[in-house]
């Protein structure tokens, strides 16, 4: 078993065992915001297919969780190389729309959206949102 799984079915059990509403808001901040700073994952936004960076989903209001599963799942398919802050991200995503616990994000677990952005833009959207819920 390797540490991401270890660490993924940890953060489960702890999810699990937390009664109350559950968002991951500092978690989350702090590693969108680790994210933004590794310049690495930061690629212009293509709409063509042969581009080695896809665009990403900026979600409409309601669909963040889907549309965060979403495109990390994206962005880990298509790295080169495996990040574990973005492998965290996603199956923080993950767990928190399977369970429905972000009652203030998960409202759909359809990513809807009406523009998509690069990888910063995106990571972007991740952070502010959660800003929101910390205010």
């Amino acid at each position: 078993m390797n540490a991401s799984m270890l660490s993924y079915i940890l953060f489960s059990c702890l999810l699990l065992s937390v009664q109350a509403e559950y968002c991951g808001v500092r978690e989350i901040i702090r590693y969108a915001q680790r994210l933004l700073d590794d310049s690495s994952v930061s690629c212009p936004c293509r709409q063509t297919a042969t581009s080695s960076c896809s665009c990403l989903p900026i979600p409409e209001r309601g669909h963040e969780l889907a549309c965060f599963v979403d495109g990390t799942k994206h962005l880990m398919e298509n790295s080169k190389s495996p990040n574990p802050v973005l492998t965290r991200v996603y199956w923080t995503f993950q767990a928190l729309l399977d369970r429905n616990l972000c009652k203030r994000l998960a409202h759909s677990d359809q990513c809807q959206y009406e523009t998509k952005g690069n990888v910063k833009e995106f990571l972007e959207k991740i952070l502010t949102t959660y800003q929101e819920i910390d205010k």
